[in-house]
């Protein structure tokens, strides 16, 4: 059954494509541009932007409503968060930081031990039955520096306030005390200059003898050799270093020491903080000045030179360390900088370091008797071997005469 497609598009009245009848073209487009403001107008009215700030009462009503909506923006537990982080942190570094010293101190005492042991089995091997590993126990060491030219400086002390003979026995046998003067060889060995010494050592028997040769410009490593030397030879709970031109009153110094005795890790002296002299030339020159930065600093604090103490543990951890332990040119900034970065116990003790009379005779008729007495000026005693008796005469305490 075949259509007649022709009849039918008459019916409809479409003609080859031609709108004769029904819809405009102008009626269509109107249609469609109201069409348009109509969606436009219905989009506003019905979809309004919510309001910000009705959004967040909005919010915290909900969150009274239902609870915190979102935990993890409260800026107040943000806060408590971060400050108990940070006082753990502060606290786990304090703890590291002790660890990290008692490990240090026990390192020093392995050490300390290893080498004992070493030299213990070298001196098995050879025989030699003179090494004392049971270092006799006393209660001070007392270093006298000195030099070979320094023969009328050690006679002066010999008559005023260093006992002699017999009494230097009686000093360490009843009071625990050892006094010597302190001393390398010379640069040839069994020269003129050491056999000076010898003969000295055998008339007085008050030396204690370094493997150091010396020289003014060693004296920081000098004292470092002292120490390791008198640990390995006297277990002591102090040691002290003392210039030979300095007047020093034992029985007062003795109870100066006495108070301290049990502590660890003491460091006794006239603390002081003097300039870095960088310019050559002049007396105290620091050849490594830019260490300590800007021109015109000072020395962190330590003893001045003239006397000063430390305890076994100190005088311990110098001899254990001895090779690693830097030298500055002066012998007490030397000694300062070796216990910085130490949990170590700085004294500032003036009676070390009363002037010649009259302070020093000022002070004993107070009843305040030094335990040592110096010149700032001269660094020591002006012309000690001169003056010696004297300062000992005004300033010595009772009985030491």
């Amino acid at each position: 059954m075949r259509l007649k497609v022709g009849s039918r598009m008459q019916r409809y009245g479409i003609n080859g494509g031609n709108v004769s009848s029904g819809f405009s073209t102008k009626l269509v487009s109107l249609f469609c541009i109201a069409s348009f403001f109509f969606g436009v107008f219905v989009v506003n009215r019905l979809w309004s932007v919510p309001d910000l700030v009705n959004t967040d009462k909005n919010i915290a009503a909900s969150t009274g409503k239902y609870g915190i909506l979102n935990p993890a923006i409260n800026c107040d537990h943000k806060k408590m968060d971060a400050d108990r982080h940070s006082h753990a942190i502060n606290s786990t570094f304090r703890t590291l930081d002790k660890t990290i010293y008692s490990l240090e101190m026990q390192l020093a005492a392995a050490r300390e031990a290893k080498a004992e042991n070493e030299k213990k089995a070298t001196d098995a091997k050879s025989g030699n039955e003179s090494s004392n590993y049971n270092a006799q126990k006393v209660f001070f060491v007392m270093g006298i520096i000195t030099a070979f030219s320094s023969r009328k400086r050690r006679d002066s002390i010999r008559e005023t306030w260093m006992p002699q003979g017999e009494r230097l026995k009686k000093l360490e046998k009843d009071k625990r005390i050892v006094i010597r003067f302190v001393i390398g060889h010379s640069a040839t060995p069994g020269g003129v200059l050491d056999r000076a010494i010898d003969a000295e050592e055998a008339e007085h028997k008050d030396f204690l003898r370094l493997n150091h040769v010396e020289g003014y410009h060693e004296l920081s490593s000098k004292t470092q050799i002292y120490f390791s030397t008198a640990v390995s030879k006297w277990d002591a709970d102090m040691y002290i270093k003392v210039d030979d031109d300095v007047h020093v009153n034992l029985g007062i110094l003795s109870s100066l020491l006495s108070r301290h005795q049990s502590k660890p890790r003491i460091y006794i002296g006239c603390m002081k903080s003097g300039p870095v002299l960088g310019h050559k030339g002049v007396k105290y020159h620091e050849p490594e000045y830019w260490k300590f930065g800007e021109e015109g600093n000072k020395y962190f604090r330590h003893a001045t030179g003239q006397i000063y103490a430390i305890s076994k543990d100190l005088a311990k951890y110098i001899s254990v360390n001895r090779d690693i332990l830097h030298r500055y040119a002066n012998e007490d900034v030397s000694l300062g900088s070796w216990f910085i970065g130490l949990d170590v116990d700085h004294i500032d003790e003036r009676s070390l370091c009363c002037g010649t009379p009259p302070d020093c005779e000022w002070k004993a008729q107070a009843g305040n008797p030094c335990a040592a007495s110096f010149d700032w000026s001269c660094s020591g005693i002006c012309k000690s071997v001169e003056r010696m008796e004297q300062v000992h005469h005004l300033c010595g305490e009772e009985g030491s005469s």
